[in-house]
């Protein structure tokens, strides 16, 4: 056994070897050959090419992206993550609270250009921390953010849009709320390991992404049957292992309950106005590793994400190392947590699919497996789910609509 020098034990060297022989044959890796395959750069091609046969097995050579709008709710925020630029205090000029008016004006024009998801995004419980945020929601006649979400749904609901929401914490009674008028809901896991809580750390200053509370959020959307999005962040200073260990809370979440449909591998990206500004991004090549072996320990049925704005340089690499899935891409709206990286033109993303002999198709917020199963939509948006998965649109570029 060897200790890698990003933290962890391997095993043997021959661990990496015995971990490519396991996938195709209906096994899985161990906890340590996981870890060896992301510390073995050597093996990046066998790696890519296992995860992508599975890929190619489980998922066909069918690559999807949902067309959205990117809704803000609030950029008002009680963390300090200190790679964020999304997060706003009340004074500040860029601070904004979007208005029904505003969020029903977005929707309408996202849904005449084509969009079937509304992605409500926003800060952690900004009525914590700012008195002067509480007056505004008492102004639109709320007492929460939750509330104010859930109202901002039925907007978007009406607008011919399905919601999904990332609105970070949530209790299990608001994520039953919120089920009632979203198809999906979403927490970025980003990391399971406590020493990223720690002084110095990335999440010092940030009380909600404290692991074990949204590993509760995770297990309490399994228990109420939610369709979920969650992921991991590479970049923001953990380990290999750590990487690992979240792929293996995700996954045994999703065994003990099925309701994580999709697993996100964000990279970190610096940016000139935040802590980490000089902080050295992951590689193409590291972050292509970490896709794979996400591939590997997930379940076969999970999708597996990575944003195509954050390796705009790299899609051909990603396709490679397995992805299924592109997430959200808006013809209308900004990434607002990532505003200095523009989305990619569908056509191009196409053609690049294409190239490597797949067909990029659009999905909706819910993936088709969760509509039929018992308890996982809302009865009163199944027929909306219906109308809009029955929709056949041809994008640009040889885009095929799908479910």
């Amino acid at each position: 056994m060897s200790e890698l020098p990003s933290g962890g034990i391997v095993a043997a060297p021959d661990a990496p070897h015995a971990a490519l022989s396991k996938p195709l044959a209906g096994a899985e890796p161990t906890r340590a050959q996981a870890i060896a395959l992301l510390a073995t750069p050597e093996l990046t091609a066998e790696l890519l090419a296992t995860a992508g046969a599975l890929r190619d097995r489980a998922w066909g050579r069918t690559v999807t992206f949902s067309p959205k709008v990117f809704l803000p709710i609030t950029n008002l925020c009680r963390d300090r993550c200190t790679y964020c630029t999304f997060r706003k205090d009340p004074d500040d000029p860029d601070a904004w609270t979007m208005t029904p008016d505003e969020i029903a004006a977005w929707s309408a024009r996202g849904r005449a250009l084509g969009c079937k998801e509304a992605l409500m995004c926003l800060g952690d419980k900004p009525e914590a921390a700012f008195p002067a945020y509480r007056a505004t929601l008492a102004g639109l006649g709320h007492r929460t953010t939750a509330e104010y979400v859930q109202r901002a749904c039925a907007i978007a609901l009406d607008c011919g849009l399905l919601p999904h929401t990332n609105a970070g914490l949530l209790t299990r009674d608001e994520m039953a709320r919120l089920k009632e008028v979203n198809v999906s809901l979403g927490l970025m896991l980003e990391n399971v390991s406590p020493r990223l809580r720690a002084r110095g750390q990335v999440h010092q200053w940030a009380p909600d992404k404290e692991p074990a509370l949204r590993l509760r959020m995770l297990r309490e959307a399994g228990e109420l049957r939610i369709p979920f999005t969650t992921g991991l962040l590479l970049g923001i200073g953990e380990t290999l292992a750590e990487r690992v260990d979240t792929l293996f809370a995700i996954r045994d979440l999703h065994r003990a309950y099925g309701h994580v449909q999709e697993v996100i591998v964000q990279n970190f990206r610096a940016k000139p106005t935040i802590p980490l500004a000089d902080a050295s991004e992951p590689a193409a090549d590291d972050i292509a590793r970490t896709v794979a072996v996400a591939r590997l320990v997930l379940d076969p049925e999970v999708s597996v994400q990575a944003p195509p704005n954050l390796s705009p340089a790299d899609h051909a690499l990603l396709l490679a190392a397995g992805v299924n899935d592109w997430g959200g891409i808006s013809p209308l709206t900004p990434d607002y947590v990532n505003p200095e990286a523009p989305w990619p033109h569908v056509a191009a993303l196409a053609a690049t699919c294409r190239a490597a002999g797949y067909t990029l198709a659009e999905r909706l917020a819910i993936y088709p497996a969760y509509v039929d199963r018992p308890g996982f939509l809302a009865p009163a948006l199944r027929a909306r789910v219906a109308a809009l998965a029955g929709e056949t649109r041809t994008a640009p570029g040889g885009v095929e609509a799908s479910a």
